[in-house]
């Protein structure tokens, strides 16, 4: 019997670790399935080697969009070259909406038997629902994350799988205690974790006033261990960008005490995204910044996004401030530095923003199988069903 074929397309970092999580979820559950794929290290590491550098996709915001849009179109004329030379029996595009739709609208026109599974929707209930009919035109399958997105599809007619967050599945639980041990720091000794993103762009629009803030907070409380752990897929821009933080703050470079660093961290700053989540998972208080270039944010608040709040934990609890927010014109060093200092003062606060934040966490969580497993099931239903070419059974 032939091996079923799955091809992987995943644009951005956050993308490409859930993918090689699927990839790993998929080859416990059967081994008759050959990959190929696009997409970073993750996916790297699991074996399945990019034709091309991802790097250019990880753009963000309206204008960035527009200045990349000949590398998103040529990239996605490629991708699609790639499948359709790979002859998969399905392909499983990984968030990233603008390029994965590229991919999977050329793949459609071309080789309209392939099945094509949308790993991660975009947010149609914060911005453009119109996107769902868009979606729904053009893959077979949804695997999305939130319950409240299902209607939004289900009126097109687009089969959803709801796989809860993946952020959330990623239950490695750090250990903090380790971290301060193995960095000489003792139990009751201040940490502020800086959590600077993931994007390039990230290190030019979040990063400074980040920065700033937890060198603010350093004069203010000189006692206090500042950490800065960038994402690897930025580590070498943000230190060109930051050449003399180790003279101040800690650079964590070691990607395996990831988890324990967070857990181990009095208060972490944060850029908004993915790592929200994964920090609240760890029990950690937090603070959230994010700016993003002014078309789009004129755009974003004018015309387009539906919520007051950008963190999903946020947005889970009836879009109110769990987690403590500063945005584009209110994300200044200063007023970041205030609210970080006003919580590392105080006990108390600290012990009530974790508990507010597990609150969030419980609104968010899926009961069951992680988001991988189920994401697995599904893909391999499907893959199944095009492979001896049948329809689509319906998955709930």
């Amino acid at each position: 019997m032939s091996k079923l074929r799955l091809f992987m397309v995943a644009a951005e970092p956050s993308g490409d670790l859930l993918a090689r999580e699927v990839v790993e979820a998929i080859r416990q559950k059967a081994d008759d399935v050959e990959f190929a794929g696009i997409g970073g290290q993750e996916l790297a590491s699991v074996g399945i080697e990019s034709p091309f550098d991802i790097a250019p996709l990880s753009v963000l915001g309206f204008a960035e969009g527009i200045r990349a849009y000949g590398t998103v179109v040529h990239l996605a004329d490629a991708a699609a070259d790639a499948i359709i030379d790979f002859a998969p029996d399905a392909v499983v595009l990984v968030d990233s909406w603008g390029f994965t739709l590229r991919v999977a609208q050329r793949v459609r026109a071309r080789a309209p038997h392939i099945r094509l599974i949308k790993l991660i929707g975009p947010q149609v209930w914060a911005t453009r629902p119109g996107r769902a009919k868009t979606l729904a035109a053009t893959v077979d399958h949804l695997l999305c994350m939130h319950d409240m997105e299902v209607p939004f599809y289900k009126a097109h007619g687009l089969p959803v799988t709801v796989i809860g967050n993946p952020a959330l599945s990623r239950t490695v639980k750090g250990d903090g205690a380790r971290f301060r041990a193995a960095h000489g720091l003792s139990p009751d000794e201040k940490v502020l974790l800086v959590l600077p993103g993931s994007r390039r762009s990230e290190v030019k629009r979040v990063a400074p006033a980040l920065m700033e803030a937890a060198s603010e907070v350093k004069t203010a409380m000189p006692d206090v261990r500042v950490i800065v752990s960038p994402a690897a897929s930025i580590r070498q821009d943000f230190e060109a960008a930051f050449p003399g933080i180790e003279s101040w703050a800690s650079l964590q470079r070691d990607a395996s005490e990831r988890y324990d660093a967070i857990a181990a961290a009095d208060l972490v700053l944060a850029c908004s995204g993915t790592v929200t989540s994964e920090v609240a998972m760890q029990d950690a208080p937090m603070i959230v910044a994010y700016k993003t270039g002014w078309l789009t944010w004129v755009l974003a608040r004018g015309l387009l996004y539906q919520k007051t709040h950008i963190t999903l934990l946020n947005i889970a609890s009836d879009d109110t401030e769990v987690v403590p927010e500063f945005v584009q014109t209110r994300q200044k060093g200063e007023f970041i530095a205030a609210k970080a200092l006003e919580f590392l003062r105080d006990p108390a606060l600290l012990q009530a923003q974790r508990e507010a934040q597990r609150a969030a966490l419980a609104r968010m969580q899926v009961d069951g199988a992680s988001s991988a497993d189920i994401s697995a099931d599904t893909i391999l239903s499907i893959a199944r069903s095009a492979a001896v070419g049948g329809k689509e059974a319906e998955v709930d």
